[in-house]
């Protein structure tokens, strides 16, 4: 999570107070299994409040009340044994955060033969109820539904690799959605006109994501690219000599303007505090602006690298989506479909402008245009494939039901020949085929925009869908 903030992560063991005299050492026994898991999720960036094991409703609001007080982002109510609704329901209404339940035994089974050697029948009452955690998840699954509070399950075994894989992504998914809410967003200029698939509902953007939208003006990026020093620009094209392959072709003056505008967009950034950024403008009529519009794409693809993506052609909705693959480390560069390739039954996706030179296939490339296709003026621009090896694309889509839905795709970015025209573009495989996968996307109907990352994360982004209440489809 790209914030000085920690996730706040709330813990709860729930049990049943009329069990602590009837069966010795069953409580001490359950206390140790949530500080256990209290342990586990300790990592660096989360801070876990441990809220104990509560066995009663009189607890259950004071643990409730608790958790509103330390501003938790989620809340872990671990079922240690049987316990009842009414313990749980005063909690999760007053912690007001993502419920996600974890029915976790001990271990995969009872030891059967050596329970039954047990001489004390209470004994052996005291060690099932230890495994007794299935036992009350319907009944706080019913309440919960009838009280409309979502909740989210995990199911497995305490020190089972395969449950804190799952748990992983719940925590990772709660990053995001905390990230999310805390980010800065900027969009300058307008929708590129005619393009109805993009424009959106940015009061709805806050809404569902909980993220602030600044509005800033072309106008004073401008003005800061005209105040930056000369000894500022030389360092910038330093820069671009290390983090780009500058072909030989590119101008030495167009550097130089690539340069200014940089180091103005880094002073423009810092000065709204922007986390993520969407631009488009025509730049027609004022040359200054032009020129500042027209020398933006080394910049802001060097922004995105630094973890503060930048879109085009004023796609909110993509800027969320490279946000968030961002987030979960895995990119997010801007990209849309170029051509499908029957051959070798891949589909060819790229974009002008930024690209993510963090998850490049080698060095991006810097090349000279004398037009950008479809918009005014002319200059330098990246070239670049994604990385080859397992790929997700996400798609933020407007939806009639939730608003909005995340739309994911998990395929492969696969080595061959790519279009060198001075733009991202990449060769994609997926499950479905290439045929199978253009049919399926569109079916869902995305904007024709969405952002790649490297690596699968299907699965940690449909549990972010699920903490924001938001639609989900995975294609493939």
């Amino acid at each position: 999570m790209n914030s000085n903030e920690p996730l706040r992560v709330g813990l709860c063991g729930i049990g049943l107070e009329a069990y602590w005299p009837q069966f010795a050492g069953l409580e001490a026994r359950l206390k140790g299994y949530v500080a256990e898991v209290a342990e586990k999720l300790k990592r660096p960036g989360v801070e876990v409040v441990n809220l104990g094991l509560i066995d009663a409703p009189q607890r259950s609001l004071a643990a409730g009340r608790a958790a509103r007080r330390a501003d938790i982002d989620m809340l872990f109510l671990y079922v240690t044994t049987y316990a009842l609704s009414n313990t749980v329901l005063p909690l999760v209404q007053r912690s007001g955060v993502p419920v996600v339940i974890l029915n976790l035994q001990p271990k995969s089974a009872i030891d059967y033969a050596a329970f039954n050697k047990l001489t004390d029948r209470t004994a052996m009452t005291g060690e099932w109820l230890a495994y007794c955690s299935a036992c009350p998840v319907p009944e706080i699954a019913n309440v919960l539904q009838r009280a409309r509070i979502p909740f989210h399950q995990v199911t497995g075994i305490l020190d089972e690799d395969a449950t804190w894989s799952e748990i992983e992504q719940w925590l990772a998914a709660a990053r995001v959605r905390a990230a999310l809410g805390s980010a800065r967003l900027g969009l300058m200029g307008h929708y590129y006109s005619g393009m109805l698939d993009i424009m959106t509902d940015v009061t709805l953007v806050s809404i569902a994501f909980g993220t602030h939208v600044e509005i800033v003006e072309v106008d004073e990026l401008t003005a800061l690219v005209a105040e930056a020093e000369q000894s500022e620009v030389a360092a910038r094209v330093e820069e671009f000599s290390t983090a780009f392959e500058v072909q030989p072709d590119c101008p030495h003056e167009e550097l130089e303007r690539a340069a200014r505008t940089s180091v103005a967009l880094d002073r423009f950034v810092a000065k709204y505090e922007l986390d993520a950024m969407a631009y488009y403008y025509k730049g027609s009529g004022v040359a200054s602006n032009e020129d500042t519009m027209s020398s933006i794409i080394l910049g802001t693809s060097l922004l995105t690298a630094r973890h503060i993506p930048v879109a085009g052609e004023y796609e909110v909705k993509n800027a969320v989506a490279m946000k968030i693959m961002d987030l979960l480390g895995a990119g997010g560069s801007f990209t849309e479909y170029y051509a499908m390739d029957f051959n070798d039954d891949l589909v060819l996706m790229g974009h002008d402008g930024p690209g993510h030179i963090a998850i490049a296939e080698g060095k991006t490339k810097v090349r000279p245009l004398k037009v950008y296709h479809g918009k005014v003026g002319r200059g330098l621009s990246v070239e670049m494939s994604v990385r080859h090896g397992p790929v997700t694309l996400l798609s933020v889509v407007e939806d009639a039901e939730k608003r909005f839905k995340l739309l994911v795709a998990e395929g492969e970015c696969v080595a061959g020949p790519i279009l060198e025209i001075g733009n991202t573009n990449s060769r994609y495989r997926f499950p479905l085929g290439a045929r199978g996968f253009v049919n399926a996307w569109n079916a869902e109907g995305p904007a024709h925009h969405c952002a790649v990352g490297v690596g699968h994360v299907a699965a940690t982004i449909e549990k972010l869908a699920a903490l924001c209440g938001l639609g989900y489809k995975r294609v493939c």
